[in-house]
């Protein structure tokens, strides 16, 4: 009898083991499907993707159609990625909130009409969110002038008003006026420029789009995209100056977030090219980021 207790003992201490280890596998199997893998840092892996422009005209480098963004973001959506925003990045390095399983992040840059026209239902119907980062001359100058064409306009204030009550899309800055590839080189310092010169140069420019933002909206960016991907590191204290959180380049490798804010200074994107396939594009992202 003595015997017989014991084995019954032993079974039930051993089912109490066995259900305790089968609760710690269902709980990190859950974490594993809501929150990114992280490691002691707090860091997580996070590939950007960089649009320009979206309409129904041959596929350029910097020009998809809308079917192509469409089976963009259906892979991202079969594939379990979740669009993370500017405000959600800048609280997870401050050490507030989560990181879903497989986060991404969706930018355009330019600010032309047919990311509000053609991009925003599209985002809308898969509930992902972008950062559109519009250039102030261009807003200012180009986009009154011209009627709103899909293939070539650009976003005018009212049209922001419009995108800015939207929770599917966030607004940046690409430079008011320095959005050129000639000698100018977007936003870098030149050789001949002594730091105070160049300072003054950038802020002048950089500061004029946030109080022009100021002006028509009552709210200024967090987040900037370098023309060009021209970079320097003399810009950095400048663009902090002028409240920037999250600085955009154009090179093409993976991000890592941690939970220090200056990491979110200087995040590569992948260039969205047309004449390439989902599969092609996505396989490079992504996969370059997940290594």
């Amino acid at each position: 009898m003595y015997h017989s207790w014991n084995i019954r003992r032993f079974l039930r201490y051993t089912a109490f083991d066995l259900a305790l280890i089968l609760a710690a596998l269902l709980l990190t199997h859950a974490g594993k499907q809501h929150f990114a893998a992280v490691d002691s840092t707090g860091g997580v892996t996070l590939p950007i993707l960089m649009y320009h422009s979206v309409t129904d005209m041959p596929e350029t480098d910097y020009c998809i159609s809308p079917e192509t963004f469409r089976q963009d973001l259906q892979y991202l959506h079969e594939h379990g990625y979740k669009t993370v925003s500017a405000a959600e990045l800048i609280a997870y390095t401050e050490g507030n909130g989560s990181m879903p399983s497989k986060p991404i992040m969706l930018t355009f840059d330019d600010g032309f009409y047919n990311n509000m026209s053609i991009a925003l239902p599209i985002l809308e119907e898969y509930d992902m969110c972008a950062v559109i980062s519009i250039v102030g001359v261009f807003t200012d100058v180009y986009a009154p002038d011209a009627p709103h064409n899909d293939v070539y306009s650009y976003l005018t204030w009212d049209d922001l008003r419009q995108l800015q009550e939207s929770e599917h899309i966030e607004l940046g800055s690409h430079t008011y006026d320095m959005h050129s590839n000639d000698q100018r080189k977007g936003c870098a310092k030149l050789e001949w420029e002594s730091e105070e010169t160049y300072h003054s140069i950038l802020y002048g420019d950089v500061s004029l789009l946030q109080s022009r933002f100021q002006e028509e909206l009552q709210m200024q960016p967090m987040i900037f995209a370098y023309p060009y991907g021209f970079i320097s590191k003399e810009s950095k204290p400048v663009l902090k100056e002028c409240g920037f959180r999250i600085t955009l380049t154009c090179l093409e490798k993976p991000n890592f977030i941690t939970r220090d804010p200056s990491c979110l200074y200087g995040l590569s994107r992948y260039n969205r090219p047309g004449n390439c396939s989902t599969e092609q594009y996505m396989s490079r992202a992504i996969s370059e980021s997940n290594r």
